[in-house]
């Protein structure tokens, strides 16, 4: 069987949040083969760990890829702090066509558009993808993952790191589905009485105080804040709240543009204008909102640039979410050049943790072999971009772990989805729960 359908059948997407399909890209061609280990989020290790636990693997996904889409090249992108993990890395890869490309701490460095010029002084057009300048990009532990289910093995474990407001900050490994409260109990517990989720990372990540929240195939960690601080404050403000204040104080000062790391590699994202769009209606605000098109949603603006402490990110959030449902794409053709000072104005991990007020969180979360055996696991039939998996088990069955239990559509973007633990199902309308019994 071909990868593109091994990869398919193994439910593989991305495991760096993105989510989208992994058998898609190998479907393309391309000449460069890059792996995603920037990891750029504060307070997270889930690459790294990855890359320093699973060196081989992670080179053996990427080797099988680099044979499938036709590349002669693979470039790994590391933080130059990770000294751990490009030491395993490049031993590794010794040897092969693959090399290990040093990146700096700054944020958003995982930005995929970024990630391709770093690495490959590649810009990709407007509205692109990789694909299009030559260049397949999936995150470490998605390569992991190719290089399993080219052994038949599918994605039913995940790697996060449970950081910030806990006992014992952790990288672990555990069953796809198990809930953030049986996580935290194994990662010593919150050290504050009212925990807040940041699913994901502070910057681009949701916000859930439901500890019952599953780990899914995208998870890369949670961040445990109290709800008492700042940031959370910020983020569980409604939009309509976020929209009223941006609409009266909002003084054009341009410094979310003049910073957001998409505008200074020479796309038309401009938060500023956007932020215009809250006071208009109509054909204004449609003009407006083209300017959010390209967005990233890395969050820059919101919780570092913006003096006043404004919401543009979210303003463009919303402005997208307009886009969609108008049915527009991005189609306006302009030339792609770098800001002259973009490599000043790259943000420190340093700096933005400052800005965060996270810096008393900022302690290693060495990946641990801890043993997380939950009772019971919650598999979300969508875990994928595209359409959700329709379930292939009924209410009652018994389930080993890796045996399908939902299909991706036929001839739709999905996943597969297979069980990851053994045991009971019950399923429902959104997803299917596995009562473990070994």
């Amino acid at each position: 069987m071909a990868l593109v359908e091994l990869v398919r059948e193994a439910g593989v997407v991305g495991a760096g949040g993105g989510g989208f399909p992994t058998h898609v890209k190998l479907a393309g061609k391309a000449d460069t083969v890059i792996a995603n280990g920037a990891e750029c989020e504060p307070l997270l290790h889930k690459d790294a760990a990855v890359m320093e636990r699973e060196a081989a693997r992670v080179v053996a996904g990427m080797l099988a890829t680099m044979e499938a889409v036709g590349a002669t090249r693979g470039i790994i992108g590391i933080k130059r702090k990770n000294s751990r993990a490009i030491q395993m890395i490049t031993a590794a890869s010794a040897g092969q066509p693959v090399s290990v490309h040093l990146l700096g701490d700054y944020y958003p460095a995982g930005d995929e558009y970024d990630l391709v010029f770093e690495t490959t002084e590649r810009l990709i057009p407007p509205a692109g993808i990789p694909l299009n300048v030559g260049a397949v990009v999936c995150n470490v532990e998605t390569f992991a993952n190719i290089s399993r289910a080219a052994e038949n093995l599918p994605v039913t474990e995940k790697t996060v790191t449970i950081g910030g407001a806990v006992r014992s900050p952790v990288t672990l490994t555990v069953p796809v589905g198990t809930s953030f409260r049986d996580v935290l109990e194994v990662a010593g517990g919150p050290t504050t009485d009212d925990p807040v989720l940041c699913l994901g990372g502070l910057m681009m990540g949701t916000t859930s105080d439901d500890l019952d929240t599953p780990v899914l195939k995208t998870t890369t960690g949670a961040i445990v804040l109290p709800r008492t601080h700042h940031i959370v404050q910020r983020k569980l403000k409604p939009w309509a709240h976020q929209a009223k204040i941006g609409k009266s104080a909002c003084d054009q000062c341009r410094f979310c543009t003049e910073m957001c790391p998409r505008y200074l590699l020479g796309y038309p994202v401009e938060p500023h204008r956007v932020m215009r769009s809250l006071g208009f209606t109509a054909t204004d605000r449609k003009l407006l909102d083209e300017w959010a098109a390209l967005c990233c949603s890395c969050g820059l603006c919101t919780l570092y640039s913006c003096p006043e402490e404004l919401f543009p990110k979210e303003a463009c959030d919303a402005s997208k979410d307009e886009l969609r449902k108008a049915g527009l794409k991005w189609a306006t053709q302009s030339q792609v050049r770098p800001h002259p000072l973009r490599d000043g104005r790259r943000i420190p991990i340093r700096a933005l943790m400052r800005k965060l007020v996270v810096e008393e969180f900022d302690h290693p979360a060495h990946w641990e072999d801890l043993s997380v055996d939950p009772v019971r696991v919650t598999l979300p039939l969508k875990q994928a971009a595209g359409a959700p998996a329709s379930a292939v088990v009924k209410s009652g069955d018994h389930v080993k772990k890796g045996q399908l239990i939902g299909r991706a559509p036929e001839g739709a973007l999905g996943a597969n989805l297979h069980a990851s633990v053994e045991g009971i199902v019950t399923v429902n309308e959104a997803s299917i729960a596995i009562q473990r019994t070994k």
